[in-house]
């Protein structure tokens, strides 16, 4: 197992992308603290249970730096260190520029972060950390005229945080890099019935004729987390079936 006795903050874990990233770095042996508001982190944490690997859940906003900085602290008194910081959380809407409200805009960069910040100290003491970003097709890569500019500001400010972040910690021995997901169908982007239509179309676009699973993107982060990463920092491995090449 590539991650064994590591231990992995997984945000956004209650379901969705987290969810299936936080199962895939469990089967890989990693030691695991996932945090989200929703009661729905006790179920992932019942299923990281049942295959056979530790874990804690943290029922938190990361949109709280004094809630974050908490949660550093439980991680540390469960497992006494931090290796991997997945930067998941984050919240979708779908809403015209024009009918935009300050709320609206202030979502997903600032848990970047406040959870980057409640870690650091740690890896940097262990000259050691690996922290993957979820970035987005939408913002990071390409824009989409979709009611997203909130959105896409947010992912596109991932982008640059993970390229200037990893060139300032990459002395003190943490990496840092982000995966750009193109169209995953999970359960928030499916309540939106135009993404519903929008996926459908796009299956017939997308080379390799389907939309995402959150599979797709654990993999990926499961690699990055990793020691075969361990010559990769700043970089974004875009996962979207080929989406952004047409």
């Amino acid at each position: 197992m590539r991650l064994r006795e590591r231990v992995a903050i997984v945000t956004g874990a209650g379901q969705g992308i987290g969810k299936e990233i936080a199962l895939a770095l469990a089967k890989e042996g990693a030691k695991l603290v996932i945090v989200a508001r929703s009661e729905s982190v006790l179920v992932t944490l019942e299923e990281i249970q049942s295959l056979g690997a530790e874990g804690i859940a943290v029922r938190a906003d990361v949109a709280n730096s004094r809630q974050m900085e908490d949660m550093a602290r439980k991680a540390l008194a469960s497992f006494s260190r931090i290796d991997i910081l997945v930067n998941n959380a984050g919240v979708a809407s779908n809403i015209s520029l024009l009918d935009m409200k300050e709320q609206e805009w202030d979502i997903n960069l600032k848990g970047v972060f406040n959870c980057t910040k409640a870690v650091l100290p740690t890896m940097v003491s262990q000259k050691n950390g690996s922290i993957v970003n979820i970035a987005s097709l939408s913002g990071a890569v390409i824009g989409f005229g979709m009611g997203e500019v909130h959105y896409a500001s947010s992912k596109g400010g991932v982008l640059g945080f993970t390229r200037s972040a990893a060139a300032e910690l990459g002395p003190l021995g943490v990496r840092v890099n982000a995966v750009a997901p193109g169209v995953i169908p999970t359960e928030n982007l499916m309540a939106m019935q135009k993404m519903k239509d929008y996926a459908k179309i796009l299956e017939n676009v997308i080379p390799l004729r389907r939309v995402g699973r959150p599979a797709d993107i654990a993999g990926p982060v499961v690699f990055l987390a990793s020691d075969e990463a361990q010559y990769i920092t700043g970089q974004l491995i875009v996962v979207d079936g080929g989406l952004s090449i047409q």
